[in-house]
């Protein structure tokens, strides 16, 4: 299961991850988000030996969204050796957030 991502526990969850991380950056109350939520689920099943999934709950913490200007919700980042490589934004369908995820993180 995804680790839920807060201000406190972000540097030893994300930045100092060894695997590459799929952040989804989410909102209770976005429909999209809802949506999302079993896809990501589904690829974190597939792919989660080879990446690390992860969520961030936007409206707790909001200086984490800022840094990485997220402006809109659902926000998927893909991050490597504590670098972004790639962020898309929006309801996708499972086979194009796994080709965003591999061609970002490859």
């Amino acid at each position: 299961m995804a680790v839920s991502i807060t201000e406190e526990n972000f540097e030893k969850e994300i930045q100092n991850e060894s695997k590459p991380v799929v952040l989804d950056i989410y909102a209770s109350w976005c429909g999209p988000c809802q949506q999302m939520m079993p896809i990501v689920e589904e690829l974190e099943k597939e792919l989660g030996n080879t990446y690390k999934f992860a969520k961030l709950n936007v409206d707790e913490a909001r200086d984490i969204s800022i840094k990485y200007g997220v402006i809109s919700v659902p926000t998927f980042l893909f991050i490597k050796n504590g670098e972004v490589k790639g962020k898309e934004t929006g309801y996708m369908s499972k086979e194009t957030l796994k080709e965003k995820i591999e061609a970002a993180l490859k």
